[in-house]
């Protein structure tokens, strides 16, 4: 093979990042293996959640862990562990608070994983409402009555 068409690192790192700024952009996001992503999740949940969310978020976590631990498909494990540990990221910055379910990334998720997502919305309104009765104000904590 000619040298001049062998492929060489340089040439292959701005094939798969092909920025514009000659490789000044940081590069991808290094995974965390899936022990220490799944305690780092554990920890961010009992360090920013509140109670009633570490305890639901914790549930989910361990229940996923466990659903993955058999996945032989890399692409599907890089996929969890990638959408994970941005979870973590957005825990840890508290970004979390107010923001949407992507458009796209909700188009892209089978039917099984919108049952989930579907669950996992009936599991927090339940909490919440159980939460509320329990406050003993018919669903308007933190107003006054007048």
């Amino acid at each position: 093979m000619n040298a001049a068409l062998r492929p060489t690192r340089r040439l292959l790192a701005a094939a798969l990042n092909p920025s514009k700024d000659h490789g000044m952009t940081p590069g991808p996001m290094a995974l965390l293996p899936p022990v220490y992503l799944y305690r780092r999740l554990l920890r961010a949940h009992r360090k920013y959640l509140p109670q009633e969310m570490r305890l639901l978020g914790d549930e989910y976590i361990k229940a996923e862990f466990r659903a993955h631990q058999s996945v032989d498909n890399p692409a599907h494990l890089i996929g969890f562990l990638t959408e994970w540990q941005l979870y973590a990221q957005k825990i840890e910055g508290n970004s979390w608070v107010g923001e949407k379910l992507d458009k796209g990334k909700v188009e892209k998720m089978s039917d099984e994983q919108i049952g989930q997502l579907y669950e996992l919305m009936q599991a927090i309104q339940k909490r919440g409402t159980e939460g509320d009765l329990e406050d003993g104000d018919g669903g308007e904590s933190g107003q006054k009555s007048q």
